[in-house]
């Protein structure tokens, strides 16, 4: 398996069908967590170092070798090989490809002392390091991990800003209706909102970030600017391998990509039998539920695998808020608050579209939400 093990990557099964080879191969870096954000010491030493040791036993019980902190360069189907960085190359009678997301970056000012993506962990604590001298934050991108840095960063009391191409924050995850709502939550906490606007350039002082140029004129000082406008999948190294390309690895409804190969995580696009579109998930759950599906179909082979149909599930803390959905809230959805009230902040939210229940959202309403997962795709009653 080549990846990138982590928080949003695919993790191996505890209970794995052996592979007629007997050994594991997973290749990759580790990946970070914006919750390191919050700590204001570094991570539990004895904690960590039992989860190390837990892990290694894992990896003995499964004779599994995990290669880290080297990329994988070439993939070359045919002769069944992996090329490493290092010039290593591995010979595979099965391949799971789960190589992640790459952040996107501006196009402009990566060279300004202050200015920050966040994906590794690495990249997390040298974030939080600089967040600990009370800077000025200017937050590119009104995602959810915009949204989730500039409500964390905020809760540290710092002067935070948030910038967004779309008319509200969460638009494109939740549908303007409830990203309204997202908005009012974050400037109730005194988080400064620009929407409906475009960054066109970063100013620097003495090699530093000072300021945010917007597309209307606006000038934004900053101390730290945090990039967050999305990711694209990393398959630049399967450039010439002749895999099937697009937003990602595509595959067939089983995850399979060609014979001996398939793909896992926020890389995979396949066709899901309920949109009966392709469908690519940046979603933790999913990254974990596809790696077993694409380890239980390569083993189980062609004539054996079974397609991936999962109801897609994500959620979102922010300040009070705990936001989670079942299924997809498009933006043009129309919206039925079918219990609690939006106003009290604590409402279950059915999203229509075509005809159909494709999501379901509750904020602050974990319970009543688990009765509506199965209204997903349900026609909608004349």
């Amino acid at each position: 398996m080549i990846g990138l093990p982590g928080s949003t990557g695919p993790r191996v099964h505890p209970e794995p069908v052996a592979h007629p080879s007997g050994r594991r191969r997973v290749a990759g870096r580790p990946d970070g967590r914006g919750r390191w954000l919050r700590r204001a010491t570094g991570p539990r030493r004895t904690r960590a170092a039992h989860a190390r040791r837990h892990r290694d036993r894992r990896r003995r019980r499964l004779r599994m070798n995990l290669t880290l902190g080297c990329r994988a360069t070439h993939l070359d189907p045919a002769a069944r090989t992996v090329t490493l960085a290092d010039g290593e190359r591995l010979d595979y009678d099965g391949l799971i490809i789960a190589t992640g997301l790459r952040p996107r970056h501006l196009p402009f000012g990566r060279d300004l002392v202050g200015v920050h993506v966040l994906r590794t962990l690495d990249e997390a604590l040298s974030l939080r390091a600089q967040l600990l001298s009370g800077p000025r934050v200017v937050v590119i991108g009104a995602g959810f991990l915009g949204t989730e840095i500039a409500a964390t960063t905020r809760g540290l009391g710092l002067d935070v800003t948030l910038v967004g191409v779309e008319r509200t924050p969460l638009a494109r995850q939740l549908g303007t209706q409830v990203g309204g709502l997202v908005a009012e939550l974050h400037q109730e906490h005194g988080v400064r909102l620009c929407m409906s606007r475009s960054v066109t350039g970063l100013r620097g002082a003495a090699g530093r970030v000072s300021a945010v140029e917007l597309d209307d004129g606006t000038s934004l000082p900053a101390d730290l600017v945090v990039v967050a406008i999305g990711s694209v999948p990393a398959v630049d190294w399967l450039a010439d391998s002749g895999l099937p390309l697009g937003d990602g690895v595509l595959c067939d409804s089983t995850c399979r990509v060609a014979p001996g190969i398939y793909a896992a995580g926020d890389v995979a696009n396949w066709p899901h039998p309920l949109t009966s579109a392709r469908t690519r998930l940046e979603q933790r759950l999913n990254a974990t539920q596809q790696a077993i599906t694409a380890a239980r179909n390569l083993l189980a082979g062609p004539t054996g695998a079974t397609p991936y149909a999962p109801v897609p599930f994500g959620w979102t803390d922010q300040f009070h808020a705990k936001i989670q959905f079942h299924g997809w809230c498009p933006m043009d959805a129309r919206v039925e608050y079918v219990d609690g009230d939006p106003q009290a902040r604590k409402f279950v939210a059915l999203h229509h579209a075509g005809g159909r229940v494709v999501g379901a959202l509750g904020w602050n309403s974990a319970r009543t939400l688990h009765a509506y997962h199965d209204h997903i795709a349900a026609p909608v009653a004349a």
